[in-house]
């Protein structure tokens, strides 16, 4: 992996796809990684082995897709992006390119117990995802279950959920929480695909 691709990020739906770096006749990658800007955009996928793509979060969910065809992707979702159908339209993307039977997997965000939410946005999330992105937050008010709308989105755009790494950003050790803390550094998701092996 020599290069890896990243997006401003705003809470949106656009997909970018992601191609190589042309280079000059001879021009070799650097021996270490090259960060290219991709865009503007809340989601990357390519059909290119051996590319990182990456979306930075910091309570949002950042969700990773692959599939047997060697496509892959990086998802950020926050609750305005997931209304905009950010996954479903990854996974959509994913499938210009190839890909048949695809799987995702969330990574660190915030939990319903940390998520207090407003009855009129958790109505509105409610209304394409389906009742079960209702919780609570640790106090007892109205939270927005995060990992359980990702799982809708998910399963309405097609795609397989497996197991991913099921940490509340806002109150497990480690990782940072804009919501909680006000944190300004973020985790980063890197989703990366080695060379095919065309023989079989």
């Amino acid at each position: 992996m020599h290069e890896v691709h990243w997006v401003e990020q705003v809470h949106g739906c656009r997909v970018v796809t992601v191609r190589p770096v042309a280079r000059a006749g001879g021009e070799s990658a650097s021996p270490g990684l090259d960060a290219v800007f991709a865009g503007t955009g809340d989601a990357l996928v390519t059909d290119a082995p051996g590319l990182g793509l990456t979306v930075l979060t910091a309570d949002c969910g950042s969700i990773a897709l692959g599939s047997e065809e060697g496509v892959f992707g990086a998802v950020h979702a926050g609750w305005r992006g997931l209304l905009a159908g950010v996954i479903e339209q990854a996974i959509d993307a994913m499938r210009v390119l190839g890909a048949t039977d695809v799987t995702g997997a969330l990574g660190p965000c915030i939990h319903p117990e940390c998520y207090e939410f407003s009855e009129a946005d958790l109505a509105e999330v409610a209304a394409v995802y389906g009742e079960r992105v209702r919780g609570r937050s640790g106090s007892g008010r109205p939270a927005l279950d995060l990992p359980a709308a990702v799982s809708a989105a998910l399963t309405g755009g097609g795609a397989r959920e497996v197991t991913g790494l099921p940490a509340c950003t806002a109150c497990a050790a480690g990782y940072f929480s804009h919501r909680e803390r006000g944190d300004t550094g973020r985790q980063a998701l890197v989703v990366w695909s080695g060379a095919r092996d065309t023989t079989r």
